[in-house]
Formats: structure tokens, C-alpha cells, sequence
């Protein structure tokens, strides 16, 4: 009989392969694994000289302990009680896709841009990117971008960059490994590059970008994504509703990289589709649902005042003072408002407290669902050719 050779020489080498990782427990994923520095080493916060700067730094940073304090949900978490998770579980959430889309789409990536960096330096930028990609959220999320942020002409993301590079683009910098290995030596996380790819839409920013770098923007900004792959997910278990079954690992097992960019295999065509029935069930029944689109209604109403009367200027002006508003000091505040002295805020104040005691103004009148055309008389499913061609119309040319 054979003696098993072990895998490591010592009991002390074995439980080294556990130094510099812990772990998150999370209900959707098990557990998220992340960096933390080394029991040989001294964590960033003592300072000292032999410091390394690791995901738990930046976990641990005043931007990202600031979204557990803003809602994933805006206004459905007042119709489904226990939707009550935060944009911080969230972004944990995010950050472990990447991760595993970076593991799994290297070697095609590589092939395809030959002059990728190694592959823990492009697994922690994603993950970095995924970590951040709703840092600059403002209280009520996407409703805040659309009633407040617009008004300067940006949204969230391009906030969120300026805290990527601004923020905590130091720290950033200062990472040299992923959950799975050491960076190739003399490889550096320019906060920058994590910054273009949490933007949807890039525009000129990506002239003069590398290409490695350009070809993984839509792992954050396409039709399945790490953001929307997460909360889809995640909503979906928070609120109790049931979308059916999504199958993530087959989704990420058929996407690999041609020159062309993000590819997925027919294969992965089931896999797509059971996602995007999902994303547009929760949609109409949740995001869009009767009583959160009245709510929303009413918050549209004072929403803007509101804010102007706490944040005069534009948050990129401001950064420092931004981090400091959140959904928790928002609703804080509007609960003192009632009692003000100053006339507009005891307004304000009064339709606050209707909102938060769910006595919305709004009822649904009448419900209906359009078709965007008539279907033609007889045809109940459309077919293979006429599918292909209405699809080669929305192409490029170059692509038809």
C-alpha cells in the first residue's frame, strides 16, 4: 500500500494558506472570501511601517461603512417589510461576481488582449470597481439621481468615481493582491481605471484607455452584470418573493472573451433568459410596484426642496460633507421638521410624516397593460427568421 504524499510539509504550512483571507457570511453566496493583511503584518489603521493595504481597509473605509446607512430599496422596502438590506451587503455582494467572473474569464481574456496584466491584478480591479460601483449613492438611491443630481447633470456613478479617486484612491493604489494570489511585480491599481469602469456609459473617457481595461466595462454596465446578477438576487430573497430559479454559475461558465468583447455562448442562451425573466419580475412586481410607484409619487412632490434645504451645492464640490448624508440623517431630519420655526420646513415636515405613516396622497385609478404594436391577427409566437431579422435592424452595420 502506498503512502499518501501531503499536500504540505508541516502542520504550520498548511494553515498558512489560511493567512491574509477572511470571510463574510452572506446569504445569497455562502460566504464572500476577502483580503485582510497578513499575520505577519500590522493592519493600515496602527500605521505602522510594515502596513499593507487590503480589502478590509477598504471595506473598512467611512464611504463604504456609509452605504449600510442607504437603502438597496427606496421606497418598495415601505410595501415589502423585510427588504430592509442596505447598498453596503449589496456591494459585498457585487465585489464576489467580479471576483468570480475575473477567475473564470482570464484565459479567454488574455488570449484575446494579450497584453493583460496578471490575472489576481485584474480579479481585484474588477472586485475594487464591483466594491465601489454604488458609492455614490444618495439617500433614496436612484430616485435621489433623478430629483436632485440631475439638476447638476450627473447621477451617482460620476459621483461615485470622484470618491474612487478622491475618496479612497490612496488605499487603492496601495492594494497588491487578490483573494487568490500576489500581483505580478511592479503592477499598480490606477484608481482611475476602476473608476471609468463603474460608469455605464463612458463616452470619451475610454480614447486612451488600454484595451484589457475597455473590454471588461461591461461586466459592470451590459445586459447580466455583477451589479444586477447581485440584486436581483438579493432583492428577490429580502422582500420574500419567488422569480424563479437563476442560474449564475452557468451564466458565468458560458460568458468568455473573443477580440470582439464579452461573448456569451449559445449555451448560456437558457441561462440568460431565466435571468431576465427574473430581472423583469421583480420590476413589475416589486420596483414597480402599485404602491411603491405612489410613494414615489409623493416623495417627487417635496423631494428636491427637501434636499436643496439640507445640501445647498453640488455634492462634487463637497465630497466631505456628502459622506455625511445618508437615508438614516435624511429621515432623521424630516422627523424634526413638524416643530421647525421656519415655516417651508413645517410644510415639508407634514408631508413627510404622511409618507412615513404610508398615508400616501396617490391611489391607483385605473390599470391596463399596452403592447408596444398589435400583434398580427392569428400569430401568437414569433419566428426564428423574423426574430434574427428585427434583431440584425437594432445592429450596427458592421455587425448585420
Amino acid at each position: 500500500m502506498k503512502k499518501r504524499t501531503p499536500a504540505f510539509s508541516t502542520p504550520l504550512a498548511a494553515a498558512a494558506q489560511y493567512q491574509g483571507t477572511a470571510l463574510i457570511a452572506d446569504p445569497i453566496h455562502g460566504y464572500i472570501p476577502f483580503t485582510v493583511p497578513a499575520s505577519s503584518g500590522t493592519p493600515a489603521s496602527a500605521n505602522g511601517p510594515s502596513a499593507e493595504i487590503t480589502e478590509k481597509d477598504l471595506i473598512d473605509s467611512p464611504w463604504m461603512q456609509r452605504l449600510r446607512l442607504i437603502y438597496q430599496l427606496q421606497s418598495a422596502r415601505w410595501v415589502f417589510p423585510s427588504a430592509e438590506h442596505s447598498r453596503f451587503v449589496h456591494s459585498l455582494g457585487a465585489m464576489h461576481i467580479a471576483g468570480r467572473f475575473a477567475r473564470h474569464l482570464y484565459p479567454t481574456l488574455k488570449e484575446a488582449v494579450p497584453e493583460t496584466p496578471s490575472q489576481p491584478f485584474v480579479e481585484e480591479l474588477l472586485r475594487i470597481a464591483a466594491l465601489f460601483h454604488d458609492s455614490g449613492h444618495g439617500p433614496f438611491g436612484h430616485f435621489f439621481d433623478d430629483n436632485f443630481l440631475n439638476a447638476y447633470g450627473i447621477t451617482h456613478e460620476v459621483v461615485g468615481q470622484q470618491i474612487i479617486t478622491r475618496g479612497v484612491g490612496n488605499l487603492i493604489a496601495k492594494v497588491r493582491r487578490s483573494p487568490n494570489g500576489d500581483f505580478a511585480p511592479g503592477e499598480e491599481i490606477d484608481p482611475a481605471h476602476a473608476a471609468f469602469l463603474i460608469r455605464k456609459d463612458p463616452g470619451p473617457s475610454a480614447s486612451g484607455l488600454p484595451r484589457w481595461l475597455t473590454i471588461l466595462q461591461p461586466l459592470l454596465s451590459g445586459v447580466y452584470t455583477v451589479d444586477n446578477l447581485d440584486y436581483v438576487l438579493r432583492d428577490a430573497y429580502m422582500c420574500g418573493v419567488s422569480t424563479g430559479p437563476i442560474d449564475l454559475s452557468r451564466l458565468i461558465h458560458y460568458t468568455f472573451f473573443t477580440p470582439q468583447g464579452l461573448t456569451l455562448h449559445k449555451a448560456g442562451g437558457s441561462a440568460l433568459g431565466m435571468f431576465l425573466n427574473a430581472r423583469l419580475y421583480m420590476y413589475s412586481n416589486v420596483y414597480y410596484h402599485r404602491t411603491t410607484r405612489a410613494i414615489d409619487l409623493h416623495l417627487r412632490e417635496i423631494f428636491r426642496e427637501t434636499i436643496r434645504s439640507i445640501v445647498p451645492h453640488n455634492p462634487m464640490t463637497r465630497l466631505t460633507e456628502y459622506r455625511r448624508l445618508t437615508d438614516w440623517s435624511l429621515l432623521e431630519e424630516v422627523r424634526s421638521w413638524p416643530r421647525s420655526r421656519h415655516p417651508r420646513r413645517r410644510r415639508l415636515g407634514a408631508e413627510w410624516s404622511r409618507i412615513l405613516a404610508r398615508n400616501v396622497k396617490w391611489r391607483m385609478a385605473y390599470d391596463t397593460t399596452l403592447s408596444v404594436r398589435q400583434a398580427e391577427k392569428g400569430r401568437t409566437v414569433i419566428s426564428h427568421a423574423d426574430l434574427e431579422e428585427k434583431v440584425r435592424k437594432e445592429l450596427p452595420p458592421s455587425l448585420r
